[in-house]
């Protein structure tokens, strides 16, 4: 019984082997067989949009005529975001400290996770007083009561750390919660040569990102029509209620000297608005959209600038690489 059991799956196998291979009419002919392959053997595999068929690319440097002197920063990039090139890179893949840019992951982790009306408590750790005097703040103090949306406008704006860690605790539940938030994001868009440990880029040797990342994450953020908003406003005035009951108005404005009229503009595009950062160990930084003549979008990038003015300077003149005729 046991070796004609045997026999019998030896020969069913045979039978079905003859099938495929040949396409013999045990089971209806070859004409089966044949529209069976017609229908299912000639569709497409994938039909769907690619991850990164709309993004820039850049896996090595890409050179720029007339290009800013390399030595006065340590990584810079150009990308044209509407043809979906880049440009100019130069050192995209360099590890480097995010500084304040880190704010716009932020901002873009609370935008899609959180309600921007909810009011929020500022926590003790969230208090203005509580950072050193050259770390940006709003003016945030502990039971401070003002809305999720008021807080973004303080961090992207005015760079408020104290923002940054209010934003983190409401959203996150803690730091190190927000972190992971952080984290997964950024995974989500590829950014995989990012860690990120804080919601505001003060410096830690395990908070870093690239050049390139950055990009990732800010093509993202301009996706949000509230991101844009805020990068675009010249002032904002906070509504702030204190632990005390009393009201009070806090108005921010950019830290760009773009914005403030301390730098001089491209001359062939529109700078819509961005995110600077500056700290000792990343030096200065700057992510930018910028509008060519025909408002076609553009996003620059340059790190790790010697000196603010030199950083404007350097980026000046990566936009004014902007094709005339987009």
């Amino acid at each position: 019984m046991k070796c004609t059991g045997k026999i019998i799956t030896i020969i069913m196998c045979t039978a079905a082997a003859g099938v495929l291979l040949t396409g013999c009419a045990l089971f209806g002919g070859s004409d089966a067989v044949a529209g069976y392959e017609a229908e299912h053997y000639n569709k497409s595999i994938y039909k769907a949009e690619l991850f990164a068929e709309d993004l820039c690319v850049a896996a090595e440097d890409v050179p720029l005529e007339n290009a800013p002197d390399t030595g006065t920063y340590t990584a810079a990039a150009l990308f044209d975001v509407d043809r979906s090139e880049t440009d100019f890179a130069y050192h995209v893949h360099k590890r480097l400290y995010p500084a304040s840019t880190t704010k716009i992951m932020t901002a873009l982790v609370a935008i899609k996770n959180a309600d921007l009306s909810d009011v929020v408590t500022v926590g003790a750790d969230a208090d203005a007083g509580s950072f050193a005097p050259d770390e940006q703040t709003c003016g945030l103090k502990e039971g401070d009561k003002l809305t999720l949306n008021d807080l973004l406008y303080g961090l992207l704006l005015y760079s408020g750390n104290d923002n940054a860690v209010a934003i983190a605790d409401y959203v996150g539940g803690s730091m190190e919660g927000f972190a992971e938030m952080m984290n997964e994001e950024a995974a989500g868009l590829m950014a995989t040569e990012s860690h990120f440990l804080n919601s505001n880029g003060l410096h830690d040797e395990d908070h870093y990102t690239t050049a390139y990342d950055l990009y990732l994450i800010f093509n993202e953020c301009i996706k949000y029509d509230k991101f844009l908003d805020i990068i675009e406003s010249k002032t904002y005035t906070a509504d702030i209620t204190g632990s005390d009951g009393v009201k009070r108005q806090i108005t921010w404005e950019p830290t760009s000297f773009y914005a403030l009229g301390e730098a001089a503009l491209p001359q062939n595009a529109d700078i819509i608005g961005g995110k600077t950062g500056t700290t000792k160990e990343a030096g200065n930084c700057l992510i930018l959209l910028s509008e060519d003549v025909q408002n076609k979008p553009y996003i620059s990038v340059v790190m790790g600038a010697d000196t603010k003015s030199i950083l404007y300077e350097d980026m000046t003149g990566i936009i004014e690489a902007i094709p005339e005729d987009g």
